[in-house]
């Protein structure tokens, strides 16, 4: 029993990579990557996420969440800082 519960928390961690996270009042990762690209394409710092928090009407959890699922995808990075950085559309290099 125990070599099952890893392997059911990887296959669910996998199958959650490819779709976006969904929640009341969840931005699209349009809206979340236009947000995040008019703060210069890095959230590292409270301002940073309390303004893409603003612009999206998502929470932090949610916010959160959005950029684990940007980075799942290839289109964001994590930072030295422990944020992340945009790399995707307006913001690719």
């Amino acid at each position: 029993m125990k070599r099952l519960i890893p392997a059911v928390v990887l296959i669910a961690a996998t199958a959650a990579c490819g779709v976006p996270p969904t929640g009341s009042g969840m931005a699209s990762p349009e809206a979340y990557d236009a947000a995040v690209a008019s703060i210069g394409c890095v959230m590292e710092n409270e301002s940073q996420y309390r303004a893409v928090e603003f612009q999206t009407g998502m929470n932090r959890e949610q916010t959160i969440q959005m950029g684990q699922y940007r980075m799942a995808v290839g289109a964001a990075e994590a930072t030295a800082g422990g944020g992340v950085r945009l790399t995707s559309g307006a913001c690719a290099a």
